[in-house]
């Protein structure tokens, strides 16, 4: 699912912000992309492969129980979203884009081949359970090589998601009406190529892992991984490379030690310093506001001998512009925006980990001989999104421009938001609604699988596809448009964090409501490896209620910070 986050228009816009005007060489252009476009398809097979079946092979393959199967894959979720932070920076400030791809690729190969030798190796798993009571766990060298492989696949990812769509775009000249044309059309192959990568690994290599071989299920992605670095090295002549330019995330921190090291300092009065980088586009160059006071403490000129001959900081940890200290003051303005967001992403975190477990635990058959791998319910999000989607901009949008003589047309930003909110909330209400019936069909029948069909899991899963829709997608658009250009790879980088954050909590909200539901001798609501014998449908509802309280905070707080400082409304952004 993370790989799936901005996808159609939201990709070319993510493409966009990261392209910056390349040399006028004889290369790049559709020479290079075609090589690019090959190794994302390849790529994203591969990853999208491993994370629709991690928590099955957790479970199945390592006897790990459903709440410890669920965290391992909601710290490993939440640590990918983390790292591209660090890839983000690695490839502005030392690496460059070519050489984060390059080296992120192989670590995840690496992390690809270790999970395969877990799978081959019997000496790497403990023994099968075989539905007994206690089941063997995994000892300290099966969870090293375990963790060891997850862990590759998660540097892999701090340098491929910040990097992949951005080093496509830098093909083009976007400064030229066929540079943009060229680059709108590389963002609908790139969105069309991985809509069909992700539909095989959904299908074709998750039935492989669930019916015939985890071996060959992680094979598979392996080559998959291993071909789609060759095809990035073949076009390795013809690649545009722009060169490392300095990182957001780098100047953040220096204006915050720059600032806390004047806390003394009053700011009426002084001298800030003021001086655009090099380079930099009128359009980009903020104005100096009032907000957030303190740390234009950063950009105060406390003594002359701060700056060197040519009128440069000695130190930028003592003394900062005024650009980066607004690019800060942007970050921190829609910080209680992308608390909202998180808010929602906490309700979609639970269908790849317990939604899988409630698929497990129902009837799958169609037919006498056809079973239903649970991952394949990731489908029905991929449907939702697709057809709110198609519905959005075929249908609703023409309708609204021809009604209200709507130029846009567009649903606002707001909106799309208090929706999302809305069904995050839905989706835990149905699921838990959804569980219950299935606990209670499957006691009735006395069996561990409930005799109600899987298609019942349908609505939440499509519900959690709409929370994609409207508020992931949302909050993409946000970062990228609220922030000037130069912000614009750290958006991305952010985006996934807001992501890892959900997947924390997750985790942290799991352990809570295990350890507090099971004092006094109570029957925790999560825990075992029997969801008949849990109460995952109080937990469920548990984070409705929290989402609930996201609505009320939306509605009073964040929802405020959806315009800019100068009172103008920027809500009305396109998906």
């Amino acid at each position: 699912m993370e790989e799936g986050w901005g996808r159609g228009e939201n990709a070319r816009e993510h493409a966009t912000m990261h392209s910056s005007s390349p040399p006028k060489q004889l290369v790049g252009g559709w020479k290079a992309v075609r090589y690019i476009l090959g190794n994302e398809t390849f790529e994203k097979l591969a990853s999208m492969s491993l994370v629709a079946n991690l928590v099955l092979y957790l479970h199945t393959k390592y006897n790990l129980d459903n709440v410890v199967s669920a965290n391992v894959y909601n710290i490993w979720s939440g640590s990918c979203n983390v790292a591209p932070l660090i890839g983000a920076y690695l490839a502005d400030t030392l690496l460059g884009k070519y050489s984060t791809l390059l080296y992120s690729s192989i670590a995840s190969l690496m992390g690809m081949v270790s999970l395969t030798l877990t799978a081959s190796l019997h000496e790497l798993t403990p023994p099968a359970c075989n539905g007994q009571a206690q089941c063997e766990q995994p000892n300290a060298w099966q969870k090293f090589v375990l963790f060891s492989g997850l862990g590759l696949l998660v540097i892999g990812s701090g340098g491929l998601r910040p990097c992949n769509i951005a080093f496509g775009a830098d093909q083009f000249d976007t400064t030229t009406e066929k540079g943009r044309a060229q680059l709108d059309s590389f963002c609908n192959w790139w969105y069309f190529l991985f809509t069909i990568a992700l539909i095989v690994a959904l299908t074709g290599v998750v039935y492989i892992q669930t019916h015939i071989s985890w071996v060959l299920g992680f094979a598979i992605p392996a080559g998959c991984f291993a071909l789609s670095i060759l095809i990035f090295l073949l076009g390795r002549k013809l690649y545009i490379r722009v060169k490392p330019q300095g990182s957001t995330f780098g100047d953040i921190m220096r204006v915050i030690v720059a600032a806390f090291r004047k806390f003394r300092t009053k700011t009426s009065g002084q001298s800030l310093y003021d001086a655009p980088s090099i380079g930099q586009e009128l359009e980009q160059i903020l104005a100096h506001t009032e907000r957030f006071e303190f740390l234009d403490k950063a950009a105060v000129i406390v003594d002359p001998n701060e700056l060197d001959s040519n009128g440069n900081p000695k130190s930028g940890w003592r003394l900062c512009s005024v650009q980066q200290v607004e690019r800060l003051k942007c970050v921190i303005a829609l910080l209680p925006v992308c608390i909202s967001g998180i808010g929602c992403f906490i309700g979609m975190q639970q269908m790849p980990s317990f939604g899988t477990f409630q698929a497990i635990q129902t009837n799958k058959k169609i037919g006498n001989n056809f079973e239903i791998p649970p991952a394949w319910m990731f489908l029905t999000q991929m449907i939702a999104l697709s057809i709110w989607i198609i519905i959005y901009e075929c249908i609703y949008i023409p309708w609204i421009q021809k009604r209200n003589n709507d130029e846009s047309g567009r649903l606002t930003m707001e909106t799309r938001f208090k929706v999302g909110i809305v069904m995050s909330i839905l989706c835990m209400v149905v699921a838990g609604l959804t569980e219950m019936k299935r606990r209670n069909s499957a006691l009735e029948n006395g069996s561990f699988e409930s005799p109600i069909t899987v298609a019942l899991l349908v609505p939440q899963f499509a519900l959690s596809g709409l929370i994609e829709a409207f508020a992931a997608i949302a909050l993409m658009e946000l970062l990228t448009t609220q922030w000037p250009k130069s912000m614009r790879t750290f958006a991305g980088a952010v985006f996934f964090l807001s992501l890892s954050i959900a997947s924390y909590f997750t985790s942290i909200l799991v352990s809570i409501v295990k350890k507090v539901t099971s004092l006094n001798g109570n029957t925790s609501w999560l825990g075992g490896n029997d969801l008949n014998k849990n109460r995952l449908d109080y937990y469920y509802y548990t984070i409705a209620g929290l989402g609930v309280l996201n609505l009320l905070y939306f509605q009073f707080i964040a929802r405020h910070f959806l315009s800019d400082a100068d009172g103008h409304d920027r809500s009305r952004i396109p998906i």
